[in-house]
């Protein structure tokens, strides 16, 4: 789940795993030449034509350096989302990174030493996260000019920020002292609700800026909306709602009672940018409410989508729709991959979209017509909550593997002894359950994938030699019940509410209060089958699984003397290089590991100081190729917490 929910599905390691043990069987790529950093990480494809690192050598990888931010609280509080989810960027010879509370540190790539700091100066807010930043080249600027290279950041007060990326000082040119205060469409209900997290996107001078809007708080949020600004002076250029409110827009008539009293489908997760097209492409989220449609029924076009924006105008050039009448909060949770892509005998610009559904999209980037085949097919209808009108159907990717199995049954409980899984069959008996898509439920629903996913905001890494892409997905399903408003007690009505695993979203204004848990036995293991989390690598144009291996081991967690890689639900993505390798942290073991790109076989591991819930990447200084990974952790998976970067190269001969 995403959308600044303060959650922690797995904060408590110690219940789901501490009896494990005394059971008995009884980067994106930064490479130099490869094109602007800007537009490297903005294709989304996490890869590094790099190849001094490989898998002849990686087993010699040793610690090069390691910093620390010093932003991390002296301790996290059950309500505070705190997720140190960098992808750091190499820009003007400098290593930049964004903390947990959003200050950049300018660092040498080389030794880690701090070149120079920026703090944006922001309240301090219960989310604290910072998904990286975006840079742009001023080609009018004269050569040397102060912010002719500036580096985009949005903060958790809602204002964008422009910064010199030679000396962290702010561009004075830009907005009022280098800040604009973004517009928001009604009052806050309380600070933060509406934040920027993500990174920014730059498109032909054009920075455009998404937001996250705090998850069922109110049945009528503010919008979601998408605004954009002219890189040099910062005045606003366009802004695009994904809940629609023009009567003549197309998308109107998808909305059946009209869009007056909703918000949200908001771009929390980043966007992928073409600039020979002048495309945006936006990956969008569900309306308000999450679990609940009878008040808008219809498809709801724009959101839970990905929509193709005009940078110039914002004018929508194709849209397509992953979830009709989102009610499984199955937001579009990552960037779009942006890759040339074999098709009838030629090589077509193509958009790849994960999403948490573990479903794989593939679409000619320019028209948004179908790559791979997609059909829409019937999806549960018995199981009805009053006032709400399901879609009929839902749209699948034909022919494309998806990332991890759908749906949840009974049948499909698993336990450490069978004393567990007997247990686990009782508890899942008194809930309904079914295929994918069905829907929340008064007496409680499996989901499988949970609203956390499968893939989440990490997304895929690309190989454009194998056409091989690698994705994480989290596999323990969750259960969503829906409380009618009068049955609802006080505070629960009023106050998002934490209990152990349990969380319950008030949605006032909404006919009910919604609860959130995951499927755990009374031991508190996941009653579903491991591997828990997994890595898998999937042929896009053979459209079959390569390989797949469980993502994490318990052996920390459950004080084991030795490995059981049984998986552990977390967050982050891959970086693949042309060394023939996938790096990735991701894991509550606090593990950092590199796999080999064909086989899946793990060639090197180390230790991290926190879980590396982030994105690695690589670049390389002075001959010297290097592999940078942020350890903070995340506090919604319950992972050990920090404030590290850490670097590694080969070992010198």
């Amino acid at each position: 789940m995403q959308k600044n929910k303060n959650t922690r599905l797995f904060q408590c390691k110690r219940t789901l795993f501490s009896l494990i043990a005394g059971i008995t069987v009884a980067a994106i790529p930064l490479a130099g030449n490869a094109g602007s950093e800007t537009d490297q990480h903005q294709l989304g494809t996490k890869y590094s034509p790099l190849t001094q690192i490989n898998k002849d050598n990686v087993a010699n990888l040793e610690l090069a350096w390691e910093f620390n931010t010093g932003d991390l609280p002296a301790e996290v509080d059950g309500m505070s989302l705190i997720a140190f989810e960098d992808q750091p960027s190499l820009i003007e010879g400098n290593l930049v990174v964004c903390s947990v509370k959003r200050r950049l540190t300018a660092l040498d790539p080389a030794t880690g030493e701090t070149r120079w700091t920026f703090d944006p100066e922001g309240p301090d807010r219960s989310t604290k996260k910072c998904r990286g930043i975006t840079s742009w080249v001023d080609e009018q600027a004269a050569a040397g000019s102060q912010c002719k290279t500036r580096i985009f950041l949005g903060t958790s007060d809602y204002r964008l920020l422009a910064i010199d990326a030679k000396t962290g000082k702010a561009c004075e040119a830009f907005g009022e002292n280098g800040a604009v205060k973004m517009p928001i469409t009604k009052p806050e209900l309380f600070p933060g609700e509406v934040v920027a997290t993500s990174n920014p996107a730059v498109v032909n001078g054009v920075v455009v800026v998404g937001s996250a809007v705090a998850d069922m708080q109110r049945s009528d949020p503010p919008s979601g909306r998408v605004l954009a600004f002219d890189a040099r002076t910062g005045a606003q250029r366009w802004a695009f709602d994904p809940v629609p409110r023009d009567a003549n827009d197309p998308a109107m008539t998808s909305w059946g009672k009209g869009t007056e009293s909703f918000g949200q489908g908001n771009v929390w997760s980043s966007m992928a940018v073409d600039q020979k097209l002048d495309l945006v492409y936006l990956p969008t989220t569900s309306a308000s409410d999450d679990y609940y449609g009878g008040d808008r029924p219809g498809d709801n076009h724009y959101t839970s989508s990905v929509v193709a924006l005009k940078g110039a105008t914002g004018e929508v050039a194709w849209h397509f729709q992953f979830v009709h009448h989102n009610v499984f909060d199955y937001d579009t949770p990552t960037r779009p991959m942006l890759i040339d892509y074999p098709h009838n005998g030629e090589m077509v610009p193509a958009l790849v979209q994960n999403t948490k559904m573990g479903i794989i999209y593939i679409f000619n980037r320019e028209t948004g017509e179908p790559l791979v085949p997609i059909v829409e097919r019937p999806v549960p209808q018995n199981i009805q909550t009053p006032g709400e009108v399901l879609s009929p159907t839902q749209p699948f990717s034909e022919g494309m593997p998806t990332v991890l199995k759908h749906g949840f049954t009974p049948n499909d409980v698993w336990g450490f002894t069978f004393i567990d899984e007997w247990l686990c069959r009782n508890k899942a008996e008194e809930y309904h359950y079914g295929p994918i898509y069905t829907p929340p439920s008064l007496k409680g629903t499996i989901m499988s994938p949970s609203a956390g996913g499968g893939p989440n905001w990490g997304g895929g890494g690309y190989d454009p030699d194998s056409h091989i892409m690698v994705v994480a997905s989290n596999r323990v399903p969750t259960i969503v019940t829906l409380i009618p408003r009068e049955q609802a007690l006080k505070p629960q009505a009023d106050d998002s509410k934490v209990e152990g695993l349990s969380m319950t979203f008030p949605n006032p204004g909404s006919k009910y209060v919604t609860k959130v848990e995951p499927l755990l036995s009374p031991t508190g293991a996941p009653c579903s089958e491991p591997p828990w989390a997994a890595l898998t690598a999937i042929d896009l144009v053979k459209k079959e699984i390569v390989w797949e291996v469980p993502l994490g081991s318990i052996k920390k967690m459950a004080s084991l003397p030795f490995d059981w890689f049984l998986g552990t639900p977390g967050a982050g993505g891959p970086l693949v290089t042309a060394g023939g390798l996938v790096f990735i942290g991701y894991t509550l073991d606090n593990s950092f590991r590199a796999f080999d790109m064909a086989t899946g076989e793990t060639l090197w591991e180390t230790d991290l100081p926190a879980a590396g819930t982030s994105i690695p990447v690589t670049y390389e200084v002075n001959g010297e190729q290097y592999i940078v990974i942020p350890a903070g952790g995340h506090s919604m998976y319950g992972s050990t917490m920090g404030d590290s970067v850490m670097a590694y190269k080969l070992k010198r001969s």
